[in-house]
């Protein structure tokens, strides 16, 4: 899987960056995306990259804010327009519901494919049988949400050298036993190949924040991430302003990533104010916490 910044300032896009958005490339699970809210001109940034917008299944919305969801209704009306049929579900607060119908039904916007909209409590949203996806709320003016999203672990290797003592041999069947599935040899013997499988793989989990003041519930949200994608709105030098707004600073989010223990940690949604000379001090503040983090940009993809 890859995860690819759209747009990583807060508030207002600047020269350098565009609003929030992110998209998760599911590749090497299936051939589609997930979207992580949607700023105004995501689609613009979709148009220069890899990614189609009939591929996105999903988009999750953390939270009402014209930053990271103006960029809706345009992108669904070109999904439209490029002809899709493929369902879209998009999962958000109380309101989103609204929002959307309504921006559609004013413009007399036509959807050619079925569109479904979730309006989520805190909670698991859904176990797909690849992923389990829950949301946690968080702290900010209006009603916010962060997403984990967490793989099912993968089943572990066959265990060739025990196949081999007991006799088993190589035949169609391996792939059933793979699959841990039970099959029946051609001698009659019956094989469970969970019995021939070797340690499970852990699945990944990433763990993504909307806008937040520091929050009891980033702890659960956060812990043991293999990444965590959260805001630095601010330096720590305006800790005050930054929580009064329902902001983090950097310090404040490079010490959830100690605590919550997780391996890396991705900082985004900076403030307009800040400019591309601006980042070097960000990240040390950071990385004097938590080594392992970095600064994202508009277009960084990274690896998971």
């Amino acid at each position: 899987m890859e995860l690819t910044f759209l747009g990583t300032s807060a508030g207002v896009p600047t020269k350098e960056r565009n609003v929030t958005s992110m998209i998760l490339n599911l590749n090497g699970v299936r051939k589609t995306y997930w979207l992580f809210d949607c700023g105004e001109g995501t689609q613009h940034r979709i148009l220069n990259s890899v990614f189609k917008a009939p591929r996105i299944e999903k988009i999750f919305i953390t939270h009402l804010h014209g930053d990271h969801i103006f960029g809706l209704p345009g992108l669904l009306c070109s999904r439209s327009m490029g002809g899709s049929t493929d369902v879209l579900t998009i999962y958000g607060p109380k309101g989103l519901k609204l929002y959307i119908e309504t921006t559609l039904s004013i413009s007399e916007s036509y959807m050619t494919y079925p569109l479904e909209i979730v309006e989520i409590e805190s909670g698991q949203l859904f176990d797909d049988g690849e992923f389990i996806v829950t949301a946690y709320p968080l702290n900010h003016r209006v009603e916010c949400y962060g997403y984990r999203i967490q793989e099912h672990a993968k089943k572990g290797p066959l265990d060739v050298e025990k196949l081999a003592q007991d006799n088993i041999p190589r035949g169609p069947w391996m792939q059933a036993l793979k699959a841990g599935e039970t099959i029946t040899l051609e001698d009659g013997r019956s094989v469970n190949g969970a019995d021939y499988l070797g340690e499970p793989k852990p699945g990944k989990v990433i763990a993504i924040f909307g806008d937040t003041e520091p929050t009891e519930q980033a702890l659960f949200l956060a812990k043991d991430a293999d990444v965590m994608v959260h805001e630095t709105t601010l330096e720590n030098a305006y800790q005050q302003k930054a929580n009064e707004r329902g902001h983090t600073t950097t310090g404040q989010a490079a010490q959830l990533a100690l605590d919550a223990g997780v391996k890396r940690f991705i900082a985004t949604h900076i403030s307009g104010r800040y400019s591309a000379e601006d980042m070097p001090k960000l990240l040390a503040e950071c990385q004097a916490i938590f080594p392992a983090t970095e600064m994202a940009a508009d277009y960084l993809t990274i690896k998971i």
